[in-house]
């Protein structure tokens, strides 16, 4: 983001500038980061996490969409081969601003979430609402949202779908710390009389080159709500994922 003072307008929710107008063309811009880990000897366990971040920016749009995949697995003494994680996570999401280069926008979101540990075989969310946009400085904003929605999840003990109408609250944070690094973090909660599952992913970037950079991150998943499995295993509401990653930017 370009560098400078700020103004005092920017410590305002005001209509009038975004964060970095030249950003704001119109072009996809897009990211794909890859880590794997593989241990052999004592241990023999394979882990790997692929992700595609694509983004748009234009006058009176926002768009982005999230395709992000981790799985890892370990061979037993018996030689047998044991999913410790299987994960799939898919998201879009679309902000129609009020008006050329504003801060507050009309949003929609879609999610899918696909965890072969957790108490269901999908979760799934359908969420609208107000968002808007608080800028610090000409290297830091944050995005703030809340609307109302519906999830659906498939429970995996039963094979019944619950429906659910849900409260979305999220926050984008963005610091570009130096010319060569960066944080990010999204923290989410859809509130439901059922189940209430929160998200939060924490990066750090730091630029190897101009494509290539090193990431940092960490996830976090809860659900308030879990069932016992017909194996008689009960899952965790909290799941982690701690990763280094390389990222290539196109």
């Amino acid at each position: 983001m370009a560098s400078g003072s700020a103004s005092a307008s920017t410590f305002m929710f005001d209509d009038i500038q975004d964060v970095d107008p030249a950003k704001q063309d119109g072009r996809w811009r897009a990211s794909a980061e890859v880590g794997v880990l593989i241990r052999s000897g004592n241990t023999d366990s394979r882990s790997w996490k692929g992700k595609i971040d694509l983004q748009r920016d234009t006058l009176m749009w926002r768009h982005r969409g999230i395709i992000d995949y981790y799985r890892q697995e370990r061979k037993t003494f018996e030689g047998e081969t044991v999913t410790d994680a299987d994960r799939l996570f898919l998201s879009g999401q679309s902000n129609r601003k009020f008006e050329a280069l504003s801060h507050s926008s009309f949003f929609v979101y879609g999610s899918y979430e696909d965890d072969a540990l957790n108490s269901f075989e999908y979760q799934s969310t359908i969420a609208g609402g107000f968002g808007t946009r608080y800028v610090f400085n000409d290297d830091m904003f944050a995005d703030f949202e809340i609307g109302p929605g519906v999830s659906f999840d498939k429970r995996r003990d039963t094979g019944e779908t619950d429906t659910d109408l849900i409260v979305r609250l999220a926050t984008n944070f963005d610091w570009q710390i130096s010319e060569t690094s960066r944080f990010t973090q999204l923290i989410s909660t859809e509130i439901g009389d059922d189940n209430t599952r929160s998200r939060a992913v924490s990066a750090l970037t730091a630029n190897l080159n101009s494509r290539l950079a090193l990431r940092l991150s960490l996830t976090l998943t809860h659900n308030t709500t879990v069932f016992e499995q017909p194996n008689g295993r009960i899952p965790e509401k909290l799941d982690t994922e701690t990763a280094v990653t390389i990222v290539y930017t196109f």
